[in-house]
Parts: C-alpha cells; sequence; structure tokens
C-alpha cells in the first residue's frame, strides 16, 4: 500500500493538466491503408483533451518524411508573446501497422504513441495516445487536427463521436486558440 502511494504523489504532478481515467489504455481502431507520406505537412491544432505540455496558442505541427518510416515533427506554439518551437522525431514502429506512430521529443525518453485514428489527408485527422501507469490507471491524449486553423461544427462533432465510439472519453476536450496566429510577433 505504501508503494502505490509513493507512485501515486510521485506521479499526481505529472498528470493534473492531463486526463486520466481508471484501468489500461483502450485499443481504438487506427486509419486503415494510412499512407504517411499524405499525411506529411502542416497540421493546425483544432481541439484537444487538457495536456500539460501544450499552455500556448496557435499549435501546429509540421511533419516532415525523413526515411520511409521516419519523420520530422516540428510543433510551435504562441505562449506569453513569444513563439515557441520544439522538434522531435516520429517513427512507424510496425511496418505492418503504420498509421500507429511513436515519437519523442528527447533522445533520452521513449517514443510516445501517437495514433491516427482517421483522416481524409487533405482537411482532418484525429490522433490518439495513451500512456498505462502501472496498468492500473491511464492518461489519454486527444487531438483533432485540421489543414485549415478552423474545421466545420459538423467535423468536429463527428470527430468526437468517433473517440467516443472507440471507448476515448471526450468529454473534457477544448478548443484550441487559432485566433490572432498570422501576426508577426
Amino acid at each position: 500500500m505504501k508503494l502505490f502511494f509513493a507512485v501515486v504523489v510521485f506521479i499526481f504532478p505529472l498528470i493534473r493538466a492531463q486526463v486520466p481515467h481508471w484501468g489500461p489504455c483502450p485499443e481504438p481502431a487506427v486509419q486503415p491503408a494510412f499512407n504517411l507520406r499524405q499525411f506529411m505537412g502542416r497540421w493546425f491544432e483544432i481541439e484537444k483533451l487538457p495536456a500539460q505540455f501544450e499552455k500556448g496558442s496557435c499549435i501546429e505541427t509540421n511533419f516532415t518524411l525523413t526515411t520511409d518510416n521516419s519523420i520530422r515533427v516540428a510543433s510551435s506554439e504562441i505562449l506569453n508573446g513569444e513563439l515557441r518551437k520544439i522538434e522531435g522525431i516520429g517513427v512507424i514502429e510496425d511496418m505492418r501497422n503504420p498509421a500507429k506512430l511513436g515519437i519523442s521529443y528527447s533522445y533520452v525518453l521513449p517514443y510516445s504513441p501517437y495514433w491516427i485514428l482517421s483522416t481524409d489527408y487533405v482537411s482532418f485527422a484525429l490522433v490518439y495516445s495513451c500512456t498505462d501507469i502501472l496498468r492500473l490507471f491511464h492518461v489519454d491524449f486527444a487531438w483533432i487536427l485540421g489543414r485549415k486553423r478552423t474545421l466545420p461544427d459538423s467535423t468536429i462533432q463527428k470527430a468526437k463521436e468517433l473517440f467516443t465510439n472507440n471507448n476515448i472519453d471526450v468529454i473534457r476536450m477544448i478548443p484550441s486558440k487559432q485566433q490572432g496566429c498570422d501576426k508577426a510577433l
């Protein structure tokens, strides 16, 4: 019992802005016949589950193919009037299932799941990530992405339905701020 308490006390600050749930991660279906090349390019964050590592506005990510199964991931946000950028590496961890990517923004950290649940490649993408904590609970991350800074309400609603149908709780999903992003800093 002491070990459980110690783990909870240590991990709680790490997940307080995230969305923890009891039990292991769900196993949602991912985009069938996913084409990594078509997914490359610029994506804007439209809505998300809260994430401690995303606090700013105008969040976007640009994916660039480096090899057949590796990509450069360049993300940016505006926080307190300053443009903040971070780069990472993404890989297809299993070529038989290319919609299940792993992404890391540090050489010392393991790859985090980055699963493409659905995309039409030209307007929207639904991305999911989940981390199990001792298989007692899990922390969800989910994003609705768009090629433009906005998406129709009907597309957002369908996206949330797809998450929900895959046992992903999106009740706490919040819109991302994408207004005033084209101003020079």
